[in-house]
């Protein structure tokens, strides 16, 4: 009996430790890096898996959030799309942006889960609410008469061809090769940033010429504890990831890596890990 009495109390504070845990609402996290190569500072709005997620009537949470910030810049890490849910909310969210911020996207893996004629239509979508897309190739950027550079590559799942089978994932695909052409178009000089899905391959990027790099899809390792630097899995990872969310600096190069905004679409709900906005000063 003494045990049972024991149990309820143990249980209902389990209970209310854990609550707080599965809080999904939107937050926002800032970063500051500091450069020479820029006089002015420069603040940029990074959106990462978005996964087509509702965030009120239109898109009006997260927008709201944004414009809140005032970022000369919105760039966008991929998986913004769906390949199972409808684009509806991607598409009030675009069309919420458009017009008000230079806008940057590439793209994730979701992006070509879909199919090849779904795949077409995600990116007339962009296209339509002006988006540039960067394809492995770099865009000299003017922002308060700073200059700088975004480049960006597809997420290595494009060489499946969108052919994709659960279980069928590529590693790095062609992204070396994509990364070294790249490469060879850059401006030392000129304060550069990389769009790239996975920071799991950030070894990769930082054997370049990168000052900044923004990536996303582990969505924070999903399950996090308070006062734990990283989650508990993210793809290509496996568990306890390493590039699960952050900040993370080699051979002179920074990586950020957004938590995303999936919240709806995750099989799995987020745990002490809730969806982010990220907001970076560089300075």
């Amino acid at each position: 009996m003494k045990k049972k009495q024991l149990l309820i109390p143990a249980a209902a504070a389990l209970v209310l430790l854990a609550a707080p845990g599965f809080y999904n609402g939107l937050t926002v996290r800032h970063y500051q890096l500091d450069t020479e190569k820029l006089a002015s500072p420069v603040r940029i709005a990074q959106i990462s898996d978005h996964h087509s997620c509702r965030y009120g009537k239109k898109q009006e949470n997260l927008l709201s959030a944004i414009d809140r910030e005032a970022p000369d810049l919105i760039l966008m890490t991929g998986d913004i799309f769906d390949d199972k849910r409808d684009d509806s909310q991607t598409e009030a969210l675009l069309q919420g942006l458009f017009g008000r911020y230079p806008c940057y996207f590439v793209t994730g893996n979701h992006e070509y889960w879909s199919s090849a004629d779904a795949f077409q239509r995600k990116m007339a979508l962009l296209e339509k609410y002006g988006v540039r897309i960067l394809h492995g190739e770099a865009e000299t950027v003017s922002v308060r008469g700073e200059t700088l550079v975004i480049a960006g590559v597809d997420d290595p799942d494009k060489a499946l061809n969108f052919r994709f089978r659960r279980g069928q994932t590529l590693h790095e695909g062609n992204l070396p090769e994509e990364l070294a052409a790249l490469e060879k178009t850059l401006d030392p000089e000129k304060f550069t940033i990389l769009l790239s899905h996975r920071p799991e391959l950030f070894k990769l990027y930082a054997r370049g010429s990168f000052d900044l790099v923004l990536s996303g899809h582990a969505h924070g390792g999903q399950w996090r504890l308070p006062g734990v630097k990283n989650g508990l899995y993210a793809p290509h990872q496996g568990f306890f990831p390493k590039y699960s969310g952050g900040r993370f600096e080699e051979n002179g190069t920074t990586m950020i890596a957004s938590r995303g905004l999936a919240r709806e679409s995750t099989i799995v709900p987020r745990f002490y890990n809730p969806p982010e906005l990220v907001i970076i000063d560089i300075q």
